[in-house]
């Protein structure tokens, strides 16, 4: 089966405007997505998701330069930007992925990837049940479930957040959920403020701006210097129904 990884990014965000090109030791964080995931062993393809607005002309030549394929469409309905660009690419598969982790990591993508290809399943997430930390969220879904949910889902945060209408109707869907043994959910490693940008930029200078660092590692990082989990602990996630 197809697998394609698509990553929505847009220069708007509410919080902090224009973070998926902000630096990350020489690199956007948007780079850093892309060549993060690019280690992943079962994503096929990996396409940009960004918006039709002029102010996203700048990730259109951003993902020129990193040779990443790149497709536009409507800002607000973000399930009809994964459809369309799903439908022109022939997925099969679709995993889906924010530009604002930066710190995401390919092992436990594929082992998300793994766990939705192994069994009869619709949908696979490793944040449906939080184990892991904010940040490394990884969703794979069958192209026939993002059919559906872009034809019958009706509530602007459905459209906004695209897979809602999938996991919270388990009636409809077949849901599996990847957690951990531990509880890591604590940590918070997204990118949506300035304080999430300090403690990413300060994790990516302990690895002296190399990427090739996995989550467990950041986490033996942040234990064996604690004040670093401070820089954002204030930081409150924002709902999805809000």
């Amino acid at each position: 089966m197809r697998v394609t990884a698509i990553i929505q990014a847009r220069m708007g965000s509410t919080r902090l405007p224009g973070k998926v090109l902000m630096g990350l030791h020489r690199e956007s964080v948007l780079a850093r997505v892309v060549q993060r995931l690019r280690r992943a062993r079962l994503i096929d393809c990996i396409v940009v998701a960004t918006t039709n607005r002029p102010s996203d002309d700048v990730i259109v030549r951003e993902c020129n330069s990193l040779q990443v394929a790149c497709l536009r469409g409507s800002e607000t309905d973000v399930l009809d930007r994964y459809w369309q660009v799903a439908h022109w690419f022939g997925a099969e598969v679709i995993v889906r992925v924010t530009s604002d982790c930066p710190l995401i990591d390919a092992e436990l993508t594929d082992q998300t990837i793994q766990a939705f290809l192994s069994q009869p399943a619709d949908y696979a997430s490793n944040a449906l049940e939080r184990t892991y930390p904010r940040g490394l969220d990884t969703e794979a879904f069958t192209i026939a479930a993002l059919e559906r949910a872009w034809r019958e889902a009706r509530e602007p945060y459905e459209r906004e957040h695209v897979t809602p209408y999938i996991y919270e109707h388990p009636e409809l869907f077949r849901l599996v959920s990847v957690r951990d043994e531990r509880d890591y959910s604590a940590y918070r490693l997204t990118l949506d403020t300035h304080e999430d940008l300090q403690l990413i930029r300060t994790i990516y200078s302990r690895f002296e701006g190399r990427d090739d660092f996995g989550w467990q590692d950041v986490l033996a990082l942040m234990e064996r210097e604690p004040e670093l989990a401070q820089l954002n602990a204030r930081v409150l996630q924002k709902a999805v129904h809000a």
